[in-house]
């Protein structure tokens, strides 16, 4: 029952609009993940057994969406496996990547094939930047040394040769470097085993701190000699950055100075309104429909016989106020209000 509930409620709002998905998984929902992951178990569950027997795959391993196998070419043929693993199911589309030159990447690993072994490194897509949060960067610390920590703990965890070893342990200083961060033997790398004794810790409390600078540090050093654990948080992120909290409002629902323009002949009437543009150009389409020399631009359009176009072909905003019922005063404008000009 519970996964109908999910699945049927696939809809993301869209700018305004709400949009019902009725194919696939919502993304980005916490369940979607799981969802999938039970999905690909059962197709495993049900074809792959079949499958390495029949094409005599000699391993296969899958993590997520990537799958490595190894095979014999003299017994195997690459496309028939391709064929037959996008014949599981209509929504699976595989793709297959042969070795080139005996070496192949799977997630984060390069691995070479020679006559006698396997050779691994590590692996970067062509698109990497060796960007990282900059030492310079008003992030606290614990964020700024995470990636240092990933990248000497992934150092010394995979096991590589020790020209491959080298190689990378040059690239992660490079990539340090490049970022201002500290390469001192203060700072050594940093390496977590992958076997540990894990023992029952005493649940803590934990505080969530927003980093403002340093002043941050200050403060919660203060409380780190007590039971509360602290953590931190930053505003500057790519979310908050590109996330528009405050919707920017109708120019024509503001007030100010605007301009008229008639569609014909392109003579312009300058108007001052301390209402919205959209209500002062209600008055002049009334006083134009109604002949009324309420208006002077809808009275030149009814004796020259022009036409009375819509708001965004003939109305332009020239100043605005964003709040406040009506106009300051004291601001000065190029314009005079009310004034009919001739523009050639």
């Amino acid at each position: 029952m519970w996964y109908g509930i999910i699945t049927g409620q696939n809809y993301f709002a869209n700018n305004k609009d709400i949009v019902t998905q009725y194919d696939g998984l919502a993304v980005g929902a916490p369940s979607s993940g799981l969802i999938a992951e039970m999905f690909l178990q059962n197709i495993e569950h049900l074809h792959l057994a079949h499958l390495t027997h029949e094409h005599k795959i000699i391993y296969y391993w899958r993590y997520v969406d990537d799958i490595i196998l190894i095979f014999d070419s003299n017994h195997t043929n690459i496309q028939e496996i391709l064929d037959d693993f996008n014949a599981l199911h209509p929504k699976l589309h595989f793709t297959a990547e042969a070795e080139r030159d005996h070496t192949i990447s799977y997630l984060d690993i390069s691995i070479h094939r020679t006559p006698t072994s396997i050779k691994t490194s590590i692996y970067r897509k062509p698109t990497f930047t060796d960007t990282i949060i900059p030492h310079t960067s008003n992030h606290p610390s614990q964020h700024k040394y995470a990636a240092v920590k990933f990248l000497f703990n992934r150092l010394n965890s995979y096991t590589l040769q020790q020209e491959e070893y080298r190689q990378e342990l040059n690239t992660v200083h490079n990539i340090l470097h490049g970022n201002s961060l500290p390469i001192t033997p203060q700072h050594p790398p940093i390496h977590t085993p992958r076997h540990k004794q894990i023992t029952q810790a005493p649940k803590k409390k934990w505080a969530i701190f927003t980093y403002v600078g340093k002043e941050t540090s200050y403060i919660t050093n203060v409380l780190r000699k007590t039971d509360l654990k602290i953590t931190f948080r930053n505003k500057n992120t790519i979310g908050h950055l590109l996330t528009h909290t405050n919707p920017a409002p109708n120019k024509f629902s503001l007030s100010g100075v605007y301009k008229l323009t008639c569609p014909d002949c392109n003579k312009v009437y300058v108007g001052q309104t301390g209402r919205p543009f959209i209500t002062r150009y209600n008055e002049h389409k009334v006083a134009f429909r109604n002949n009324s020399h309420s208006s002077k631009f809808a009275r030149h359009l009814y004796e020259e016989a022009h036409s009375f176009g819509p708001i965004e072909n003939i109305m332009q905003v020239i100043h605005y106020r964003r709040k406040g019922p009506h106009l300051n005063t004291n601001e000065k404008f190029t314009s005079t209000q009310n004034s009919l000009q001739i523009t050639t």
